[in-house]
């Protein structure tokens, strides 16, 4: 539980009152391997830290093809920000690539803290935009990319991530087919 304290101290201060106020408030879940955290068409209820894994944020076209949008991987947060704070469904899963273990803030926790720490709302956002700053740094190197760059901008934004996570799920966010993929594993080696 320390990793998600450490985390949050990056964008903000709270006293020792405050950080066992919110470890009071957090619980541990794990999901198996292709289970969803949450799922497009529901609302989301609950805010997860991971703390061991990878999840991938995915949505599926209207012929069943899946589109892999981002990968989260260990000490950072998982969550459809819309949904969670308009209460309206989600447009996308957050599925679990490998067996994780997370820590949760349900939204009547988070709501908690919100109204007990003052500084609760200004450093989630910051944190929330942190990781949105992340998000399109990394998917802007990958748009104007030839496929072999942005397999090989994949391999430095995500070290290590590739032989964590299925083939399909690497190929779908790339943006190109499992052949593909195979054939530039293959001339790169």
């Amino acid at each position: 539980m320390e990793e998600i304290i450490s985390y949050m101290l990056q964008f903000g201060r709270l006293d020792a009152q405050q950080i066992e106020l919110i470890k009071s408030r957090l619980h541990e879940i794990t999901l198996k391997k292709g289970a969803y955290f949450s799922e497009a068409g529901k609302v989301a209820r609950q805010v997860g830290f991971l703390h061991e894994g990878v999840l991938r944020v995915c949505y599926y076209g209207i012929r069943g093809e899946e589109f892999t949008r981002c990968f989260v991987r260990e000490n950072q947060f998982a969550v459809d920000l819309n949904s969670f704070y308009n209460e309206i469904p989600c447009s996308e899963y957050v599925e679990a690539l490998t067996d994780c273990r997370m820590f949760v803030l349900s939204k009547p926790a988070f709501t908690e803290l919100s109204g007990t720490i003052a500084d609760w709302n200004p450093m989630f956002a910051k944190m929330s935009s942190s990781a949105l700053m992340r998000k399109v740094y990394e998917s802007s190197r990958m748009l104007s990319e030839d496929a072999t760059t942005r397999y090989l901008s994949f391999l430095e934004i995500y070290p290590g991530l590739s032989n964590r996570i299925p083939l399909s799920a690497l190929a779908s966010y790339l943006g190109i087919t499992q052949s593909s993929l195979s054939r530039i594993r293959k001339n790169i080696s």
